[in-house]
């Protein structure tokens, strides 16, 4: 049966031609593997049976979506099609191995292990209830263990969800799931039993069942759950199953994800955090006291809660985790009677990370080189955007700057690593780190050294080292691994090596980091590392750079930014293949050359008064750059006329000098291609013309004593607007019509503010607005009622302005609201 119906699909691709090339050879492609699956079948001899019948149901599926693209004359089908092909015929192969792993059961009980989640079932409950009638969908996101089914099921259990909703419906993926278990699940709950039978189910298509699903759901208010959504699952007959009718119906889904094939607006995205250490000491409690089996003597002592929390740190605040901690606490003592002190000191997470496995198996082949590159890091750093994707670069991850940016941005839709409240800067769980460096070490030859060259975890060649020291003298080998090609320093000390260590990298050695290492002196010998392409200095206490780094003709990645005072020589300048270089607080002895660097894309930054104003014009590949030391002596005028030559200038910072206030800067308009255009210093006041294209803006310290917002408000194509510290006044009133594209606003440090002020239309797109340190706003504008695209409010204020705010009636429409005194 199962067979023919292969066949028959087969047969009906093969007769719909079309003259179109790229359709036909698309067309060929379904085709072969269609054929492939029925070799597989015809290998394995497989009979018909559940799994095998709906995997086939599912590809008829596939084969009937991709014929009505083709009349549709859409020139290819959707490439999810492919995915979910590829992702039945790897199920295909495990048939007939073990079908007893297929969930049937569909637990939506209340955890009992449930703590912290309090904000985000507010949060949830705002996107389930505000919005609309119309159907919308929701994504709860993260990393593996981090509670996403736990707060999905908080949801699905609420009593507003209950009373609110006449139909619900839980469904959760399995190792072998398809598109007709799925509607098969959600029929089982929806449709009365009298109408349908588990035989008459099976016995159905894909298509019958749709029906029968969207006929029982018309006319209803339905809230459906899809627990650990796959991204390869092709959900589009799925999801035109559901009625689209004004009844305020919800979809809530979880994953890992956001790659997956159900249309979610990024409001709709709720992110999931990790517990705090509170929170993470109430799970911990609660699941070694869980049955009673610890008594008396035997329960975990008080005395030791800051050794506990010390060593759940390393659990990154991930709910899995800490439980896993607990359990194998538990099962000891009870087996082992071990002293708690013991217990403590002897947890293994090689059970956490076994189950973490199955996340990093779904990275694709590139995320996954990505995600071992993870390790070279410390634990629990902020990761800054530019320098992951330089050594992306440096390392060969990555062949060109075009790639970096998917990438990264893989990363966090995966849930490897999260964007904090800072733009572009990243973090990533303690115990995903640790994976990162198991992986690592497997697959592309990296390992530890803890203060001694000789203790190298493997015989094999190593391509890349972490290099931990402590205060004591560096000790060191120097047979040192021919085929290094990247070499990090952590922790702290001086750093003093003889020349043959140094040279002993030289053949392969790319990449070579010492941040926030405590560095003093860096030697004559770094010369040697002719292959260097990335020299991460920042944050030392580095006093001169030596001349031989001249000889670094392949370096393009220069980071000395953070050493107080350091003197660059001359020598600098001829790095020609430079590509980004990150100073400040230099001394030079005379003015800047830059203008040899002509492959120049970053400069940050350079003194106002240390350069030549000739040697702008020649930098035409420059994309960044940072002005620092400005005065109100400092003649900008000549300098704005020189960047505005290059037409690559996109993002620019001005810095002001110490506490003197900064020159006019009426001049800036004229950079026509800045795109972010960042203030910090002291301001006399606004230019009266800013560039026009600016589309970020942020004014840090400028203590304007004049409101800012009519003069920010006519900029046409501006998005994003921070301000710290920037205004001392009491009001600010955007005027009618004012930022017409703004989508983002964050004000801080406003002291004095008391009153903001919207005329009609005024910030009418904006979608996110973040208040934090204002003590004397206590009320926010009336005009946000008018303000539909807002869909989140942050703000961090004082406890009885919090309490004020959240009482008002401003804020009963927004879908996100975080007030935190």
């Amino acid at each position: 049966m199962s067979e023919a119906l292969l066949l028959s699909v087969i047969e009906k691709l093969d007769i719909n031609y079309r003259e179109d090339t790229k359709a036909n050879e698309e067309k060929e492609r379904l085709i072969k593997e269609m054929r492939e699956i029925l070799d597989i079948m015809r290998d394995k001899k497989l009979e018909d049976g559940r799994s095998l019948n709906c995997l086939v149901s599912d590809l008829v599926q596939m084969a009937d979506d991709a014929l009505h693209l083709y009349s549709m004359n859409w020139l290819r089908p959707s490439e999810s099609i492919h995915s979910w092909i590829g992702e039945i015929k790897k199920q295909m192969l495990k048939l007939g191995d073990d079908e007893s792993n297929i969930r049937s059961s569909q637990n939506v009980e209340d955890d009992k292990y449930v703590v912290g989640l309090e904000e985000d079932v507010e949060m949830l409950l705002r996107r389930m209830i505000v919005g609309g009638g119309f159907p919308k969908n929701v994504l709860i996101k993260g990393m593996c263990g981090i509670g996403k089914t736990t707060l999905a099921r908080e949801i699905y259990n609420h009593p507003t969800v209950v009373e609110r909703f006449e139909r619900r419906a839980w469904v959760s993926n399995s190792t072998h799931f398809t598109l007709k278990e799925l509607l098969i699940k959600l029929i089982q709950q929806v449709v009365p039993k009298n109408l349908h039978t588990s035989s008459l189910l099976e016995n159905m298509d894909n298509r019958s069942l749709r029906d029968m699903l969207c006929q029982h759901l018309e006319g209803t208010r339905y809230f459906i759950v899809l627990d650990d959504v796959p991204k390869q699952m092709h959900l589009k007959s799925f999801l035109e199953a559901l009625p689209q009718e004004y009844t305020g119906s919800r979809l809530l889904a979880t994953s890992h994800t956001t790659s997956i094939n159900i249309y979610v607006r990024d409001e709709d995205v709720h992110q999931m955090k990790p517990l705090d250490p509170k929170m993470t000491w109430q799970l911990f409690l609660k699941t070694i006291n869980h049955g009673n089996k610890l008594t008396g003597k035997h329960k975990f002592p008080m005395k030791l809660e800051h050794m506990g929390k010390q060593m759940l740190r390393k659990c990154g605040g991930l709910p899995l985790a800490i439980k896993e901690v607990g359990k194998q606490l538990v099962e000891k003592k009870v087996s082992g009677g071990s002293e708690w002190e013991q217990l403590l000191e002897s947890v293994d997470f090689d059970s956490t990370l076994k189950l973490l496995e199955p996340f990093y198996h779904k990275l694709d082949p590139k995320l996954q080189s990505c995600f071992f590159s993870m390790a070279f890091y410390k634990e629990n750093i902020t990761l800054r955007a530019e320098k992951l994707t330089q050594i992306w670069m440096a390392g060969g991850v990555v062949d060109s700057e075009y790639e970096c940016k998917p990438y990264l941005d893989g990363l966090v839709n995966e849930s490897v690593i999260d964007c904090t409240d800072k733009s572009m800067e990243y973090h990533m769980n303690p115990l995903l780190h640790m994976l990162s460096i198991q992986k690592a070490e497997k697959e592309i030859g990296f390992e530890i050294l803890r203060n001694n060259g000789n203790n190298r975890s493997s015989e094999s060649p190593r391509h890349h080292r972490v290099i931990i020291c402590c205060r004591d003298k560096f000790n060191y080998s120097t047979d040192q691994d021919k085929h290094l090609v990247s070499l990090f320093f952590h922790g702290g000390g001086y750093l003093d090596a003889s020349p043959s260590y140094w040279k002993s990298f030289k053949p392969r050695l790319r990449i070579l980091d010492l941040e926030d290492f405590g560095l003093k002196i860096l030697p004559e010998t770094i010369g040697t590392l002719m292959e260097l392409r990335y020299l991460g200095l920042r944050n030392n206490y580095i006093q001169e750079l030596p001349g031989s780094l001249g000889c670094l003709e392949n370096l393009e990645v220069l980071d000395i930014a953070q050493n107080f005072m350091v003197e660059v020589p001359h020598i600098i300048w001829e790095l020609h293949s430079l590509l980004h270089l990150y100073m400040s607080d230099v001394i030079c002895r005379e003015p800047l050359r830059i203008d040899t660097l002509w492959n120049l894309e970053s400069l940050t930054y350079v003194s106002v008064d240390n350069c030549k104003l000739s040697d702008f014009e020649k930098l035409i590949s420059l994309k960044k750059l940072g002005i620092e030391e400005l005065d109100e002596n400092s003649d900008v005028s000549k300098h704005f006329a020189s960047l505005a030559q290059l037409k690559s200038l996109e993002h620019l910072i001005l810095r002001g000098y110490r506490f003197r206030s900064m020159p006019c800067l009426d001049e800036l308009a004229i950079l026509h291609s800045l795109k972010t255009l960042k203030l910090d210093g002291l301001l006399a006041k606004l230019p009266n013309n800013l560039p026009p294209n600016i589309e970020s803006l942020t004014l840090i310290n400028s203590c304007l004593d004049e409101d800012p917002m009519p003069l920010l408000g006519m900029l046409p194509e501006l998005r994003y607007l921070k301000l710290r510290n920037a205004y001392t006044g009491q009001q600010m009133v955007n005027l009618h019509d004012s930022f017409p594209r703004l989508v983002v606003m964050c004000i801080e440090e406003l002291w004095n503010l008391r009153n903001i002020q919207c005329a009609k239309y005024a910030m009418y797109g904006l979608v996110k607005l973040e208040i934090h340190d204002c003590p004397h706003l206590d009320t926010l504008p009336e005009a946000i009622e008018r303000m539909y695209g807002l869909k989140e409010l942050k703000m961090v204020t004082t406890k009885s302005i919090a309490e004020k705010i959240r009482k008002s009636g401003f804020i009963s429409k927004i879908m996100i609201v975080n007030i935190n005194p």
